[in-house]
């Protein structure tokens, strides 16, 4: 059966097909791209004007970037999504840029181009590296139109990097208040610190310990003297030791690593040097048994089941063998004081121990034991520290409430919205 192709239908058809078929909006113009200032040579600003289609057609706009140029050498530019913006933006800040490419980076991506290799030859383990940029208009039914800078710009480094500023303030008021409350302990003016029961009953634990007749023993962590829990142990050794001698009471320290167990010796001996009793210090009682992990915990655990002291300190990092220290300790009734910063090892400490050093109480040891200024000025400026850091999460949290509140896309909300975002972004980056 065959039907008349009548000009209606005819109109009909072309009309059709014609709606169909894409249409580019017009492309953006007169991109710009201009180095960011206050920057470490990572970042390009862009600018255009509008696509003449942005409210009707455009969806969105793609930024590109491509290596353009490498030294003197122009090269054909590979151009890679950098990120799409909304409609109606009209500028666009590309970051985590290179000045320059090592030659290794050279020789892998662009060593097949004739140029590049000639330029390669030279010997040179660097090279300037310049970026073009596109920006797409993106259409609602998926076509699409460019536009391109006109030649390769290359970021350049700053004397000064801005993006570092915001940091460069905490810094100095974290030192400022370290400074000034170290002149202020120096001064004689009395810093007040939160009392640390584990450390008040350092006394009672070797005071103990001398009535029974028995040791006192002291658990550097397993970890080697580069680490920082290793040193806290150490400092609030010296105290303990220092009681120990006062008390004539024995301490004993088996270590697990040599330069832990040297380190100890001279801790141990100074503080003998100062309670004025040299002569009681014995140098074999701080030893070392293994590197070993759980040899080391073996050793302990008989040490510990044999000569049941009554006294057991453990100061510094630990793993696995936290509750198997602890729970022998516990079965032989021992008084038990533990302090570290592996939250995972905390509650075996808490669950098994008379007292327990939580995180930074550990830390806060030395400056409590000690009442240096240094030490105590230290302290109260981190304290400083903390609070402003918690007065700007809490702003945070109340303008993100607030926005909420009244509506995040216009106005004050959207104002509020914005501030949150330079606070996370910027000031706390």
């Amino acid at each position: 059966m065959k039907f008349p192709m009548n000009g209606w239908f005819v109109a009909l058809l072309c009309g059709t097909a014609t709606a169909q078929t894409p249409y580019p909006p017009a492309p953006p113009t007169n991109l710009v791209a201009v180095d960011h200032g206050w920057d470490a040579a990572t970042k390009i600003d862009l600018s255009w004007d509008l696509s003449a289609d942005d409210a009707e057609q455009v969806r969105s706009y793609q930024v590109l970037k491509a290596v353009g140029r490498i030294g003197d050498v122009t090269i054909e530019p590979d151009f890679k999504p950098v990120e799409s913006v909304d409609p109606g933006t009209a500028e666009f800040r590309v970051k985590d840029l290179k000045a320059q490419l090592k030659r290794w980076e050279v020789e892998q991506e662009y060593g097949d181009n004739e140029a590049i290799a000639a330029l390669l030859a030279d010997g040179s383990k660097s090279f300037k590296i310049g970026y073009v940029f596109q920006v797409v208009a993106m259409g609602k039914d998926g076509s699409r139109s460019a536009t391109q800078t006109a030649s390769p710009i290359t970021p350049t480094m700053q004397i000064f990097d801005g993006s570092r500023f915001w940091f460069s303030v905490m810094t100095f008021i974290f030192c400022g208040a370290v400074i000034a409350f170290i002149y202020l302990a120096r001064s004689g003016m009395p810093l007040k610190i939160r009392k640390i029961a584990g450390l008040d009953a350092v006394d009672e634990a070797v005071g103990r310990a001398t009535e029974m007749g028995r040791s006192v023993m002291f658990i550097v962590g397993i970890q080697d003297m580069n680490d920082i829990q290793t040193i806290a142990g150490i400092n609030i050794l010296a105290r303990v030791a220092r009681t120990a001698a006062e008390y004539d009471a024995k301490i004993e320290v088996p270590t697990s690593r040599a330069l832990v167990m040297a380190t100890a010796r001279e801790t141990v001996q100074s503080a003998f040097l100062k309670a004025g009793r040299p002569e009681a210090y014995n140098e074999d009682l701080i030893y070392y048994v293994t590197d070993e992990q759980f040899g080391f915990v073996a050793y302990l655990q008989g040490m510990m089941v044999r000569e049941k002291p009554a006294a057991c300190f453990y100061m510094g990092s630990f793993f696995a063998e936290s509750l198997i220290l602890a729970e022998t300790g516990n079965s032989i009734g021992a008084i038990q004081i533990a302090g570290t910063a592996q939250p995972a090892q905390l509650p075996f400490f808490v669950a098994a121990c008379d007292y327990t050093l939580i995180g930074e109480e550990f830390f806060a040891a030395s400056a409590y034991l000690t009442g240096s200024p240094e030490e105590l000025g230290s302290l109260k400026g981190q304290d400083v520290g903390k609070l402003v850091v918690a007065a700007i999460l809490i702003a945070g949290v109340l303008m993100s409430t607030m926005a909420a509140i009244l509506g995040p896309d216009q106005g004050i909300g959207k104002s509020l919205v914005d501030a949150v975002k330079y606070l996370k972004d910027v000031i706390l980056t």
